[in-house]
């Protein structure tokens, strides 16, 4: 059975670029143009996408490593390869090849899965080679958990993290304890896994995930797996953690997450469609896609003022509608929030109303015999409705 290699391809001259996310694992089914791992440089972030389909059979990468042009990433197997393969009988395995029912014990020999197998559980790959403490474990003897569920929480100076069950069992035994300086490969417990005859239909080739610490075994050819779905990132993106503060709710890579901060989009309100709820570039572009085509409403009033209700002004008379053009219903509307949010000042005039006052006391004594007083107010109200009568509009 021949492997397709799958190399760095041409990423600008970028020499001894870091691996900040391995996106796949052992076993993984890829598609052409699928993200396997991300990528950074001094200058971006950048996804490296397959160039092959097939199942992932070996990881040559892990986090933190320096890769440049035509390094090897890992090694895939065609689907039609692997589909002759997970008909072979598992009673009969290959020398040296640990069969699709068996794991991987702590030394990185090949146990064979049964309902009374014991597996140990080490610390995986968490981007640092240095002590991190322990300050939760997360499950007790006898619990059974699912692939995925959480076992330990680990704390280091830069991040938390979640380690995941990498296979469905019963805890059988704690190797450690909270407040215990762990690192890559330190035995965590001990786990009693089940046949995959009592889980699976016997044609449907059991997906496999080492355990073994990477000092046992020199080429490094797994990932960890995710841990569940309540947080979303697996411990292979520590080092990817620190750069935002919702990194431990929101999978995304940091391509992604520099897109987002230049679109202005919280990455919280945008759903991802990625393997394990990834958000991807294209989801960023479809959000914002969605928010253009949202009609735009126009507010008439101000902050949080409520609207001035319909009044019924037949009820005081006659009324003669009138029809309003669209620009007169925008100057109205524009001036009616300037009113309700505008500070206002007010505009004092001086004019000669000598004339008036005049006029205005020559009509006195006829008032005082009508049984009234002729005050400036109803010449106010003369000018008021001649303007208005000039200004209909208004």
């Amino acid at each position: 059975m021949a492997d397709t290699t799958i190399t760095v391809p041409d990423i600008g001259g970028a020499e001894g670029a870091e691996v900040v996310e391995v996106l796949v694992a052992v076993g993984d089914r890829i598609e052409l143009e699928q993200s396997l791992i991300v990528l950074e440089s001094d200058k971006a972030s950048m996804e490296i996408p397959a160039t092959a389909t097939g199942v992932v059979t070996e990881l040559r990468v892990a986090v933190g490593d320096q890769l440049s042009e035509g390094d090897v990433i890992l090694l895939v197997t065609s689907e039609e390869a692997a589909a002759v393969d997970a008909t072979m009988p598992t009673d009969t395995p290959e020398p040296d090849r640990v069969s699709d029912h068996a794991v991987k014990d702590a030394g990185g020999t090949a146990v064979e899965a049964s309902a009374t197998d014991i597996v140990t559980v080490t610390i995986p790959d968490i981007g640092t080679d240095g002590d991190v403490d322990l300050i939760e474990v997360a499950v007790a003897v006898g619990q059974s958990v699912a692939e995925g569920d959480s076992l330990v929480v680990l704390e280091s100076d830069k991040a938390s993290m979640e380690v995941p069950a990498p296979m469905a069992g019963t805890i059988h035994a704690l190797l450690v304890s909270s407040g215990a300086s762990v690192r890559e490969g330190t035995p965590i417990l001990e786990m009693l896994v089940h046949t995959a005859a009592d889980d699976a239909p016997a044609s449907k080739p059991v997906e496999t995930q080492a355990v073994a610490a990477p000092a046992a075994d020199p080429s490094p050819t797994a990932s960890p797996v995710p841990a569940s779905t309540t947080h979303a990132v697996p411990p292979s993106t520590a080092a990817t953690a620190t750069s935002t503060p919702d990194s431990d709710s929101i999978y995304a890579g940091p391509a992604v997450r520099k897109l987002a901060r230049e679109f202005g989009i919280a990455l919280a309100q945008v759903s991802g469609s990625g393997p394990r709820g990834r958000i991807l570039k294209e989801d960023l572009q479809q959000f914002v896609a969605n928010a253009l085509a949202k009609p735009v409403t126009t507010v008439s009033t101000g902050s949080g003022i409520p609207e001035v209700p319909d009044v019924d002004f037949s009820k005081f008379g006659s009324v003669d509608p009138q029809p309003r053009s669209r620009l007169d219903k925008l100057t109205a509307a524009n001036m009616t929030r300037a009113w309700l949010n505008v500070p206002h000042v007010t505009q004092f005039d001086d004019a000669d109303i000598t004339d008036l006052e005049a006029f205005r006391k020559s009509l006195k004594a006829e008032a005082e015999r009508k049984g009234t007083k002729m005050t400036p107010m109803p010449f106010i109200l003369k000018a008021c409705a001649v303007a208005l009568n000039a200004h209909p509009k208004l």
